[in-house]
């Protein structure tokens, strides 16, 4: 299967010609309203690393509070991630049978019933339990907003969007664990999860009021489980869709070896302070988001979307190539600053890699935006997750594991990239319908 099936109304994009069935008014509504739309989407892709980063710094009071293990008490992490990975394929589907709002209003009602829970958990077992059912309902947001902005762009439009997604969910990570330090200086763990309750409410209520329907009746999939699974299966044997899959997952995976492996390498192979680790990994995240939004408003339009993704995994190779020289001693001692400016140009090109995988990936399917969303979602939790801990394989004196990770993942991501996806069978596609490709 390599070309997803249309429905009506073809329309040339840029890398595919894909089909757009008519919008509906709920459709062009939200459109209009592009800020808004925006900022709540922004907030439902930032929630989940708000759930998992905001309670970073209560870990070791979680540990004496509820008399935990500190092992037990990780889980409450793992298993948040979890049902962040394994939500996204329940309520994917979900969203095209029933349309964007009632899943993802359930979702949020679940979230925030959950995160109020885990404010009260006696136990840890109880709070493993409900981290669980948290991530579960929090992987709505996620999911869904993917699928929202399919529904709403189309070729470069859509790559824009996914661009601006990032300056919002980008600053989430950064903000998030110092959010949670400045709550600890007044309450206890739990009023990380009474602040999160908070903003869970906060969110469903924006939803409910400005975050109109953007799947028309007509373009809707009937069918359960069974039609949930084999519509996937049609999505997976898309070679390209599958290529842009394993692309952007990997490349998120040295994304999370860099999140693993940094407050290590940084601190304790590095000697440097924890202030200094902050700094560090704010510019990171502020590069990240800066390229982002190059590509967003220099780059889509202007060059093909293929082009700037290879631009961005080719840059993430080069990185995690001289990451893995310098860490290993072949340029003999090399201090912080060398491997932080590796670090911050790694960070900086998934600004170009994340959201042009998410968007050439979404416009091959406009037939099941959900289900594609939920894919994209799950398999770079499920890669990030496995590539994470093998950052700290070798012991604590050594920073080659995080760099021979990200080298590996940068290598098969490319590999993934040009085996699968063939950006020169795109561009000459491209080309015979609309001319040169940029």
């Amino acid at each position: 299967m390599e070309r997803s099936m249309p429905e009506s109304g073809q329309k040339t994009t840029q890398g595919h010609i894909t089909e757009r069935a008519p919008e509906s008014i709920g459709t062009t509504a939200a459109r209009r309203t592009g800020l808004l739309v925006t900022l709540v989407l922004g907030g439902l892709t930032a929630l989940p690393p708000l759930s998992m980063d905001m309670y970073l710094p209560a870990l070791p009071e979680v540990t004496g509070a509820l008399n935990a293990p500190a092992a037990t008490v990780q889980l409450t992490l793992t298993a948040c991630l979890a049902g962040m990975a394994l939500g996204q394929l329940v309520v994917g589907p979900m969203s095209d049978k029933w349309g964007r709002r009632r899943p993802l209003l359930i979702g949020m009602i679940v979230y925030v019933l959950a995160t109020a829970v885990c404010a009260l958990a006696p136990t840890a077992e109880m709070l493993i339990g409900f981290r669980l059912l948290q991530g579960l309902a929090g992987a709505a947001g996620i999911v869904i907003a993917r699928a929202v902005v399919r529904d709403l762009y189309d070729g470069v439009e859509m790559a824009r969007f996914f661009s601006t997604l990032m300056l919002i969910s980008g600053v989430a990570p950064i903000i998030a664990p110092l959010i949670g330090g400045q709550i600890l200086r007044i309450t206890d763990w739990r009023g990380v999860f009474y602040v999160l309750t908070v903003i869970g409410v906060l969110l469903t209520l924006v939803v409910w009021r400005f975050l109109a329907e953007t799947l028309p009746p007509e373009r809707r999939h009937e069918g359960g489980v069974g039609q949930a699974l084999r519509t996937m299966k049609g999505l997976l044997a898309d070679r390209v869709f599958a290529g842009y899959m394993l692309t952007g997952g990997l490349a998120f995976a040295a994304l999370f070896a860099y999140i693993s492996a940094s407050p290590f390498v940084v601190q304790e192979i590095y000697g440097a302070s924890p202030q200094t680790f902050s700094l560090l990994f704010g510019l990171n995240s502020i590069g990240l988001v800066a390229v982002g939004q190059i590509n967003g408003k220099l780059l889509v339009g202007r060059v093909s979307l293929d082009k700037a993704l290879g631009w961005g995994l080719g840059t993430i190779l080069v990185s995690s190539l001289a990451l893995f020289l310098m860490t290993s001693g072949v340029f003999g001692e090399v201090g912080l600053v060398p491997v932080a400016a590796g670090l911050f140009v790694l960070m900086s090109a998934m600004g170009l890699a994340m959201p042009n995988t998410n968007a050439q990936a979404l416009m091959r399917t406009p037939h099941a935006a959900g289900s594609a969303s939920a894919l994209l979602g799950t398999t770079s939790f499920l890669v990030g997750a496995v590539a994470s801990p093998l950052v700290g394989i070798a012991g604590e004196h050594t920073a080659v594991p995080m760099a021979v990770v990200q080298l590996t993942c940068a290598v098969l991501a490319l590999t993934c990239f040009l085996g699968l996806c063939r950006p020169w069978q795109t561009a000459r596609t491209s080309a015979g319908a609309t001319g040169p490709a940029a």
